[in-house]
């Protein structure tokens, strides 16, 4: 089997294994059924994931169910019951209590006081309410995974990405986390949204399917630095476009706008997930 071809086969199994966990995240996963999954030994495989991935295959089972829970909460009437046993957990205590130890309070007053209620406040000036800077930016080469569907299930592009990149010898830690998002979800579709799960590369970087290279371009932005859950990031939107745009008299610049994920769901509790979010203007 020459190079070209192991790592082909590698990230097969490293993308037949995410989409199973995203696909399958309302049953009771096994850990040794993803291990067949991939073809490997569960000895053997549980090694490869943690060291490609960061962190244990339960580890992100945990993780994305509590990050998809953290979007009802915030996003829909859900009652909590209902988001608890959607979520795999055996009843709403065991759910209210692991829920508490990583958003920092119980998911009903999660839905009351989260972070996210910051943004709905009228209250407050909106030079003083965020952290709101204007910079200039340089063209950014990236590279990356598209993906189609609810913007909060961008960490399944990413988990590929990633995959992918360190199957080719390409990925290292430190690499600049940017998400790209072509559609507004307030007029497209949901299961239409369309997005880029990117990071930063060099411009002669090889990238052949599944990854796709994109330029970002220069100029001048806004960039509201928002710090919490990715479920509350829809909020920052609204407020960034209802309230400061208005406000600043400024101008849209006909491109995308991104966000830069400064550090990592993996490392960090979702309350202290730091966000960049890029308006352009003209």
């Amino acid at each position: 089997m020459n190079g070209e071809t192991a790592w082909a086969v590698y990230e097969a199994r490293l993308r037949r294994v995410s989409t199973h966990i995203h696909e399958h995240l309302d049953e009771e996963l096994d850990m040794d059924r993803l291990a067949e999954i991939a073809c490997l030994s569960s000895y053997h495989w549980h090694r490869i994931y943690r060291a490609i991935y960061g962190e244990t295959a339960a580890a992100t089972v945990k993780r994305l169910r509590l990050h998809r829970a953290a979007g009802d909460i915030v996003e829909t009437d859900l009652g909590i019951n209902e988001i608890a046993k959607r979520s795999g957990y055996p009843n709403v205590q065991s759910f209210n209590r692991i829920f508490k130890a990583v958003y920092g309070m119980p998911p009903a007053r999660y839905r009351r006081e989260g972070s996210h209620t910051l943004f709905e406040s009228k209250q407050r000036k909106a030079s003083t309410m965020f952290d709101i800077s204007i910079r200039t930016l340089k063209p950014t080469e990236v590279v990356g995974v598209s993906h189609q569907g609810s913007y909060m299930n961008i960490g399944k592009a990413f988990e590929q990405l990633f995959g992918t990149l360190y199957a080719r010898g390409q990925g290292h830690p430190g690499q600049r986390m940017i998400g790209v998002y072509l559609d507004d979800p307030d007029v497209v579709a949901v299961d239409k949204l369309r997005s880029y799960a990117c990071v930063e590369t060099d411009a002669a970087q090889p990238a052949s399917a599944p990854l796709e290279r994109r330029t970002l371009e220069g100029g001048e932005y806004a960039v509201l630095r928002h710090k919490g859950p990715y479920a509350e990031m829809h909020k920052a939107y609204a407020w960034l476009y209802g309230e400061w745009l208005p406000m600043s008299g400024r101008k849209l610049r006909d491109t995308v706008m991104f966000e830069e994920y400064l550090n990592n769901p993996r490392d960090v509790a979702p309350a202290e997930l730091l966000t960049d979010i890029n308006l352009p203007l003209v």
